[in-house]
């Protein structure tokens, strides 16, 4: 005789249920340790009651609009934290280490997250692979200036030979020619195209962003930042994960046999 609350071995599988038995009347739920009556649930697999699986579902942070500004104003902030920190130590160190990349990824995720308020998903992943990104590569254009001025002050500057000296002192220099020089170097120095300070900033901008694929110049070390950089840029991603938070119900819960 079959017992009651062994289910049929004949009987189609109910795949909503198939992975677990249905409480009869002894079990508990797994938050408040309160015995489940008529329904229960599974989240992420344990069993929960009723009530708190309410209380979960609006305890559930919500993807809005101000949610995801908040997000891009921490991100953006905890970029410009990396950004500043890789500078530093490549400055101070003289030594360009790319497993800070780990430490940049981590940082604007867990400010993605903060500013979230604890909401992840699609679009909150992609800004901290941008932002990730954004921080590593342009890191470059500040170290690559303090190497310039360090180069520029060690090399050496001309200085003007004894005999262009006497050439020039030979030279007769009257009152309106000497007066009239500065005025044409000025009309030539108007007339001379400057390099804008915008121009200047986007060559920058861009010189930083394609530093990781022009570091490949050097192929092992190249290679070796650009695949620390993908997994900076991996741990901002998992990070900004939507919570991963399975509820499956309810179900009927059977009566407990004598």
């Amino acid at each position: 005789m079959n017992d009651p609350a062994t289910p049929n071995s004949n009987s189609a599988p109910q795949f909503a249920t198939a992975e677990y038995a249905s409480p009869g009347g002894g079990e508990t739920c797994k938050s408040c340790n309160r015995p489940v009556m008529e329904s229960y649930y599974r989240v992420n697999g344990a069993l929960a009651c009723s009530a708190c699986v309410r209380q979960l579902e609006s305890q559930i942070p919500r993807d809005t609009h101000s949610a995801f500004v908040r997000a891009m104003i921490f991100g953006l902030g905890g970029a410009t934290l990396g950004l500043i920190l890789y500078s530093a130590f490549g400055i101070i160190t003289g030594l360009a280490i790319g497993y800070l990349s780990l430490a940049v990824g981590y940082i604007v995720g867990k400010a993605i997250r903060m500013g979230s308020g604890g909401v992840g998903g699609r679009r909150y992943q992609i800004a901290a692979l941008l932002l990730t990104y954004f921080a590593v590569s342009v890191s470059a254009v500040p170290i690559g200036i303090y190497e310039f001025i360090q180069d520029a002050k060690t090399k050496p500057h001309p200085v003007p030979s004894a005999s262009s000296g006497v050439a020039n002192s030979g030279r007769p220099a009257t009152g309106a020619s000497s007066s009239a020089d500065p005025e044409k170097k000025a009309v030539a120095n108007d007339e001379k195209p400057g390099v804008g300070v915008g121009k200047l900033l986007l060559t920058l901008l861009l010189f930083g962003l394609a530093s990781p694929f022009l570091a490949l110049e050097n192929p092992v070390n190249g290679a070796l930042g650009v695949v620390i950089l993908l997994v900076g840029i991996r741990i901002a991603w998992r990070l900004t994960g939507a919570p991963k938070i399975d509820i499956i119900g309810p179900f009927q819960t059977k009566p407990a046999t004598g």
